[in-house]
């Protein structure tokens, strides 16, 4: 699973890195975010330590649940700017509303994958999906940082000839 994990994790990097270089249109940039989320599957099923029938059961059910959490992440991030002439008052408890809808939602979804997997790796998940986009996020900074490196090199060895 670990050698699994690391091909595509290491497939995704490369993907990425053209990506950033190249600029890609958007069908490619939706085959690097499929490359991510397939790595981000065999990163939490090794983390979880999944069965092949509990993640079986188990992707489903999360994949349902993510959507959904991010439906209502992004109302959050839309109430936030939407509506200038709402008072400070409504727009906390908006808000408190729509945290709650996630809250509501995360209950709901517990149940559910409670169903396929134990408590303990239920409890594993938040860690892991923490984990997982650390990992990705320094993988981008890394990736970022040797872009700059490169460019300045190439802009110094430009100035040399130039000179």
């Amino acid at each position: 699973m670990k050698a699994v994990f690391k091909i595509i994790f290491l497939s995704v990097m490369a993907i990425s890195a053209f990506a950033q270089d190249e600029e890609l249109p958007q069908p490619q940039d939706q085959k690097v975010r499929d490359k991510i989320e397939a790595a981000r599957i065999a990163y939490i099923t090794d983390q979880l330590q999944l069965t092949p029938g509990e993640a079986e059961k188990f992707w489903p059910i999360y994949r349902e649940f993510a959507e959904k959490r991010r439906g209502i992440r992004q109302q959050m991030r839309e109430a936030r700017t939407a509506n200038p002439a709402q008072t400070d008052q409504e727009a906390v408890d908006q808000q408190f509303k729509m945290k709650q809808q996630e809250l509501d939602l995360e209950k709901d979804y517990s149940g559910r994958l409670l169903k396929v997997i134990s408590a303990q790796k239920l409890r594993s998940l938040p860690q892991a999906e923490r984990k997982f986009r650390q990992m990705i996020l320094d993988q981008i900074q890394r990736r970022q940082m040797q872009q700059e490196r490169l460019r300045d090199r190439n802009q110094q060895q430009l100035q040399k000839r130039n000179n």
